[in-house]
């Protein structure tokens, strides 16, 4: 009986603070969780953190209601999917060039192996003004690749609002 108990604190530990294994990986490939409730399902390996949500990994962060994440031990380290739900959940991602991509929705999918993020349910996502609303909304990351559609059953296309760039006069320009 304490074998047992002692090989689920370990599983827990592991599955939800991996304090080892972050100490030994990068900071870019650290997921930081922090939440007002967690459990595990240690059968189904899906931990399970609720009230006031945190993600973060790397430059890119994530708030939520809830969240779920779903480890793929087969496919080995920094293999988690996570599936983030609020009204709205709500993603950020510092840019390159230091400008933030913003996106909100019903629930947002976070592959953070494939790092790819799929925003569902009135999904809205905003890049340096420019604004794309759609029912569903995929993300690429690494190809900075974006894709919107509209739902089956939706009636509602696309949208998006491209907004000019502002140019600045060269200092001593008159009006």
């Amino acid at each position: 009986m304490t074998n047992k108990l002692f090989i689920t604190a370990i599983l827990v530990g592991t599955l939800l603070c991996q304090p080892s294994f972050a100490q030994q990986s990068s900071i870019a490939n650290e997921v930081s969780i922090k939440a007002g409730k967690q459990q595990a399902q240690l059968k189904t390996n899906i931990g399970i953190f609720e009230q006031n949500v945190e993600i973060i990994h790397g430059n890119r962060k994530i708030n939520a209601d809830r969240l779920e994440v779903h480890r793929r031990e087969e496919l080995g380290d920094n293999k988690q999917l996570l599936v983030a739900t609020g009204t709205p959940a709500r993603f950020s991602e510092t840019q390159s060039d230091g400008s933030t991509l913003t996106a909100s929705a019903s629930e947002i999918r976070y592959d953070v192996a494939n790092r790819t993020l799929v925003i569902k349910g009135n999904a809205i996502i905003n890049q340096a003004g420019q604004i794309i609303r759609a029912q569903s909304i995929t993300y690429d990351i690494d190809r900075q690749l974006i894709s919107a559609e509209r739902g089956e059953q939706d009636s509602a296309r696309v949208h998006t609002i491209l907004v000019p760039e502002k140019k600045t006069k060269p200092v001593g320009q008159g009006n």
